[in-house]
């Protein structure tokens, strides 16, 4: 069960390894692009070159879909980046169901674990495989793998390396589970717990009080999706990459100097960050010395 790319790396590690993949369960298609025609989830995408059967349901509590479900007669089902589930379908298999979570949970439990990580300055995250229960995120734990964060990742590259790392985990679990051969640790509830909440435009906007260090944090945590957005005037940016700088600037958070040519300095709550890519809204992502060609600030 899974609808994006990331789910895509973990699927096709258990069908190359040789599991007997009797279905998958995907996000109903969606209308894409100017044209509005019906796109295929990723998974659904590699599933069909595959042949594997696709299931799509709008409703994962439905009578119909249940049977459907119940008629493949799966023994374990593996879930990626998919929905949360009903428990009339994660009890269903014999040995029941587990998620990948991109996370070392009980740490940055819910949707975005990993922009949440790089936003709060983390150095080190990782994937977890737990069993699915009541309370999202919670389960005991199977297996864990540890991922490094450098100063210099963002959301894109940190996804690319967890991506791959988690479908290694995906198929060890299913290995060790197929063996009976794992042994699982409840997951403990501190009071030091880190959530991952779901990300909405308006928590992304740039608050220029905060420390230099903390917006390079946030920026690169949203980069290069959800993106981190300001507003210079009247018009609405979105910031994907910056430099803290050493030199400082007159006038409160969030004032602006540039040269219009190659330097745009905006002052922060202890000094400035120098932006160098950069996305006016309606136009396509640039870099700073692209965007002055043909814009002013």
């Amino acid at each position: 069960m899974g609808t994006p790319e990331f789910a895509v790396e973990s699927l096709k590690k258990l069908f190359e390894g040789g599991f007997n993949i009797v279905a998958v369960i995907t996000a109903p298609d969606k209308p894409k692009g100017r044209g509005r025609k019906l796109a295929f989830s990723p998974v659904k995408e590699y599933a069909l070159l595959q042949n594997i059967p696709v299931l799509q349901p709008t409703n994962l509590k439905s009578v119909e879909f249940n049977e459907d479900l119940r008629s493949y007669r799966a023994n374990l089902q593996v879930v990626v980046a998919f929905r949360m589930l009903p428990e009339m379908v994660w009890s269903m298999p014999e040995y029941g169901t587990f998620n990948l979570h991109a996370s070392l949970l009980p740490q940055y439990r819910g949707a975005a674990p990993i922009n949440w990580a790089i936003i709060n300055g983390e150095t080190e995250t990782g994937v977890t495989t737990f069993f699915i229960k009541h309370e999202i995120d919670t389960g005991s734990i199977i297996l864990q793998e540890r991922e490094a964060i450098s100063e210099h990742d963002n959301v894109g590259t940190l996804y690319e390396r967890l991506m791959l790392k988690g479908a290694g985990l995906v198929l060890k679990t299913v290995e060790q589970i197929r063996d009976d051969n794992y042994t699982l640790k409840v997951q403990l509830q501190t009071d030091d717990l880190k959530p991952a909440p779901k990300l909405f435009k308006e928590d992304c906007g740039i608050d220029w009080s905060m420390s230099s260090k903390r917006i390079y944090n946030f920026i690169r945590g949203l980069s290069p999706y959800p993106a981190a957005w300001t507003k210079i005037g009247d018009k609405t940016y979105k910031i994907f990459e910056i430099e803290i700088v050493e030199e400082s600037i007159d006038g409160v958070p969030g004032s602006v100097e540039s040269d219009g040519k190659k330097l745009l300095l905006i002052k922060t709550g202890d000094g400035a960050i120098r932006i160098t890519d950069l996305q006016l809204q309606g136009k396509k992502r640039m870099k700073i010395e692209d965007f002055f060609r043909g814009n002013k600030i």
